[in-house]
């Protein structure tokens, strides 16, 4: 059975292990570069994790099936899209480990994440997705987002090419 919650301060390491992963499985298909060894170190840090957890019980939520994590969402609260003008919360994150793609994993974090975002009282959000990602993008075009065009990912020397995607949830 896999439960759907907030990530606690138990989950940091094994929350900063999935995101590695499943970053690296998705966008390292020509490796592990310096520019993503950095990134990687620096954004899915145990440190950075724990203080934004600290900082906020909703940033995370995870899926969880017996005390082991094979999903996660995050969600950035104050974020303004790279595009269109949207002051909204962004979904920062939707990672999945590959065994679990296509099982309702992401669909039931989608769902949890846009409960929470109601009890907070937003009625919109939007996300970042790599042009090339076209599971993704199939996934997301799927429940209800929309594409508001494409922007510039800027990394240490390299930029990438993403749509900016909205969803209005109200």
């Amino acid at each position: 059975m896999i439960i759907y919650r907030n990530a606690k301060l138990s989950d940091v390491k094994k929350l900063s292990i999935l995101l590695k992963q499943v970053y690296i499985h998705t966008y390292g298909t020509e490796g592990v570069s310096d520019e993503f060894a950095n990134f990687i170190t620096d954004k899915f840090s145990e440190q950075n994790i724990k203080n934004n957890i600290e900082e906020d019980e909703g940033r995370y939520i995870v899926a969880d099936q017996d005390s082991n994590l094979i999903g996660a969402a995050e969600i950035i609260y104050e974020a303004e899209s790279p595009i269109g003008n949207v002051k909204a919360p962004e979904l920062s994150k939707l990672y999945i480990l590959d065994w679990f793609c296509g099982k309702g994993v992401g669909t039931k974090l989608i769902d949890a994440t846009e409960k929470l975002l109601q009890a907070r009282g937003y009625k919109e959000y939007w996300l970042w997705v790599l042009i090339s990602n076209d599971r993704a993008i199939s996934f997301y075009y799927k429940h209800g987002f929309t594409s508001m065009g494409t922007a510039l990912f800027h990394m240490e020397k390299n930029t990438y090419n993403n749509y900016v995607m909205y969803k209005s949830i109200s």
